[in-house]
C-alpha cells in the first residue's frame, strides 16, 4: 500500500512538473533545471548501490531499515528526475563535467569513480563490499555522511538557480530530509563508537 502511495506520488510529481514546466516551455540542455536532475540522478543512483550492499553485510535491524528507506526514497527521486528529463526532451548526460550548472564544473573531485563531492570513490565502494557487521555499518554511515552533505550542496543549488517550482520544492526536501538523515546517522556512529569522517 505504502508503494502504491509513493508511485501514485511521484506520477502527481511528474504530472505538476508538466503543468509547471509548460507555462514557460521547457528548461534548456544547460539549465541548472536539467543539470540538477542529471547530477542527482546520477548521486543517489550511488547512494542506493552503498544501501544494498550494507544490507547484506550487516543484521543490524536499525543499519538495514535506514539503508531500506533511503535506497527506496532515492530510487523513487532518481525515477523523477529522470522522467523530467524525458518530459522536457533533453539528454540524461552531458559533454559538460559534473556540477557546471553550479558553476563548478572545473572543481576537483576526489576521482577514482567519485564524479562529484560526497560521492565515494571505487576502492571506498570496494571496501565496503568486504566489511561485515559493526564495521559495514560505521563505513557505510560514514560513507552516506558524506554522501549527503554532498547531495545537500547540490540540491540548495537547484533551490538557489533552478526555474521550475515542483524541482525547486523537491530540492528543498532533499535537503530537509537528508539534514535529519545526517543527525540521525551521527547518532547511530557514536553509539557504535564512532563519528562521522568530517
Amino acid at each position: 500500500m505504502a508503494v502504491a502511495g509513493v508511485l501514485v506520488a511521484g506520477g502527481a510529481i511528474t504530472y505538476a512538473v508538466a503543468e509547471d514546466g509548460g507555462s514557460q516551455g521547457a528548461p534548456s540542455a544547460d539549465s541548472a533545471d536539467a543539470g540538477f536532475a542529471r547530477d542527482m540522478a546520477v548521486h543517489h543512483q550511488q547512494a542506493v548501490e552503498m544501501s544494498y550492499i550494507v544490507r547484506d553485510r550487516t543484521d543490524d535491524v536499525e543499519v538495514r531499515r535506514l539503508a531500506y528507506d533511503i535506497a527506496q526514497t532515492q530510487a523513487n527521486q532518481r525515477g523523477m528526475l529522470i522522467g523530467w528529463l524525458d518530459l522536457w526532451g533533453l539528454p540524461k548526460v552531458s559533454a559538460d563535467p559534473p556540477m557546471t550548472w553550479m558553476d563548478m564544473g572545473d572543481a576537483p573531485s576526489a576521482g577514482d569513480g567519485s564524479l562529484m563531492p560526497g560521492m565515494a570513490t571505487d576502492n571506498e565502494m570496494k571496501k565496503l563490499e568486504k566489511l561485515n557487521g559493526k564495521q559495514a555499518e560505521i563505513f557505510y554511515l560514514q560513507l552516506m555522511t558524506d554522501h549527503h552533505k554532498g547531495g545537500i550542496h547540490m540540491a540548495e543549488g537547484c533551490v538557489d538557480k533552478c526555474t521550475v517550482g515542483v524541482e525547486k520544492r523537491l530540492a528543498q526536501g532533499m535537503v530537509d530530509a537528508q539534514q535529519s538523515e545526517i543527525s540521525l546517522m551521527t547518532g547511530m556512529l557514536k553509539e557504535r563508537g564512532a563519528k562521522p569522517r568530517s
